[in-house]
């Protein structure tokens, strides 16, 4: 065992050097914290036990601990708790090379300030420094109690990181959660972690999805009715937020959610209470509220389709779910993950062979792990021998994929669709011919059949197509003159 220290940093204008404790079994990740940290004005002490962190702590030395978890003495996170009795100001960061979802959880309840996976940005770490020891002190210890250990997110890839640590924070807070991303990428399980893990776990958590209920039903299913409400209400109806009382409502899929519920959603939101329909008594929204779509919800705003207040009043905290295509290192652990599952489903167990991973590896996935999922359990269900190859996988994945004329296509939007000609744009230049002035000639290009609509629209009235365009006349005259555009009153 060696401890380093590093030498105090003179202190700028009288302030005090903060001290930092370092614990990592790793020499190198010691010592280039060490000098990182140093040069940025802290002094550290470096150690690769856990007893003599746990000595330094108990002693009273250190602003702020980082750790790592795996150690040869003792688990870094088992220390994190006992740090938080003694010491209940003393921030501690956990680093790790377990960077699953369960190790940034367990950080976060046992009380750490923050988690990083390794490896990690100096750039990055020295930035959750700078916030731990800034951020204010409190005299509560950290609970630490242990959880049974479920893993609903799977998944080591870059991508994920961010989303294990986003959620590991949201569960000790009661933040009203946005979740997007494309159909069977696992909105729902993030949404019962949140809860599962939250501070709300004791309570139901309970679904809806918009896009599955008829939009007449859609007010009484949320916020319940009276009897004689309406036709058929022959009795008090219970909606979604009496039931997720104390618990969690997950609204999947709002941005089907019509525009008369979207209006009395954002009531609820701002005021904290409902009526049922028919019903004149308030009562209280004791819920966490989290929703999901895979809707690209700020073009169903400018589509007038989708209200702004309430969307920025449930996109407090965005977290964004990448297509399985964006996370392709995933897939082996995924696909093992799903034949286990499928295992205790009682179907045959079974393995991928290395051939076969890499088939998997090079799908798209437009189903994402959902389709991942149902082609582990097919392969388990179908295939009588225990390892499974590259051919079985190719021979399932063309069976399930939809004749080309009748694959489903979400339509283009403006922004995939200017990316997807400049794209083609800039392969055509790579042969080394300079490319210049495209950021004029990309707006050039946009402008002109911007222009050249609301012209037709208002039938050239330029007053009227500035107004439209939120220009003014003499903008709207000038550009037109730029770009050469001619104006005829009167068109169709």
């Amino acid at each position: 065992m060696s401890d380093l220290a590093s030498p105090p940093a003179a202190a700028q204008g009288g302030a005090v050097t903060r001290t930092i404790l370092v614990a990592d079994d790793d020499r190198a990740i010691r010592t280039v914290l060490s000098q990182a940290l140093g040069r940025s004005g802290y002094h550290v002490r470096a150690t690769s036990s856990a007893a003599t962190l746990w000595r330094w702590v108990e002693d009273g030395e250190g602003d702020l601990v980082i750790t790592d978890v795996v150690m040869p003495d003792e688990n870094g996170l088992d220390l994190v708790p006992r740090i938080r009795r003694v010491r209940p100001d003393l921030r501690v960061v956990v680093m790790s090379a377990q960077s699953t979802f369960s190790t940034a959880l367990k950080a976060t309840q046992r009380g750490a300030f923050d988690y990083l996976p390794k490896p990690f940005d100096l750039k990055e770490l020295l930035a959750v420094v700078g916030r731990a020891l800034a951020a204010p002190t409190t005299a509560a210890a950290a609970e630490g109690e242990e959880q049974e250990e479920r893993l609903p997110l799977v998944g080591r890839s870059a991508a994920m990181q961010e989303i294990y640590r986003t959620v590991a924070r949201l569960t000790t807070t009661d933040l009203t959660v946005m979740i997007t991303g494309e159909s069977g990428t696992g909105k729902e399980l993030v949404a019962r972690a949140l809860h599962d893990y939250g501070k709300r776990r004791s309570g139901p958590f309970v679904a809806i999805n918009m896009a599955a209920i008829p939009r007449e039903l859609i007010e009484s299913e949320l916020f319940g009715h009276e009897r004689g409400a309406f036709t058929g209400a022959l009795n008090r109806g219970v909606g979604r937020f009496e039931q997720a009382a104390g618990g969690t409502l997950f609204l999947d899929e709002i941005g089907d959610m019509p525009p008369e519920a979207q209006t009395r959603l954002l009531r609820v939101l701002q005021e904290g209470e409902f009526t049922t329909v028919g019903g004149r008594q308030p009562i209280k929204a004791n819920v966490r509220i989290v929703a999901a779509t895979h809707r690209d919800l700020r073009q169903a705003i400018r589509a007038g389709q989708f209200r702004e207040d309430l969307f920025y009043r449930l996109n407090v905290v965005p977290i964004r779910l990448p297509p399985l295509r964006e996370r392709v290192e995933d897939i082996p652990l995924l696909a093992r993950h799903f034949l286990e599952r499928a295992r205790n489903a009682g179907l045959p167990a079974k393995q991928l062979d290395a051939a076969a991973l890499e088939r998997l590896k090079a799908h798209p996935w437009p189903g994402n792990a959902r389709e991942l999922e149902n082609l582990m359990r097919r392969l388990a269900a179908l295939y009588p021998q225990e390892i499974i190859g590259a051919d079985a996988v190719a021979n399932e994945l063309a069976e399930a994929a939809p004749p080309a004329e009748e694959a489903p296509r979400a339509p283009e939007t403006l922004e995939q669709s200017v990316e997807r000609h400049l794209a083609g744009f800039m392969s055509a230049h790579k042969d080394g011919m300079p490319i210049r002035d495209l950021y004029d000639r990309v707006l050039a290009e946009v402008e002109r059949p911007l222009l050249r609509l609301a012209l037709s629209a208002t039938r050239g009235n330029q007053i009227k197509a500035a107004a439209m365009l939120g220009l003014n006349r003499n903008t709207l005259r000038k550009k037109l003159r730029e770009l050469d555009l001619p104006v005829v009153r009167g068109l169709p």
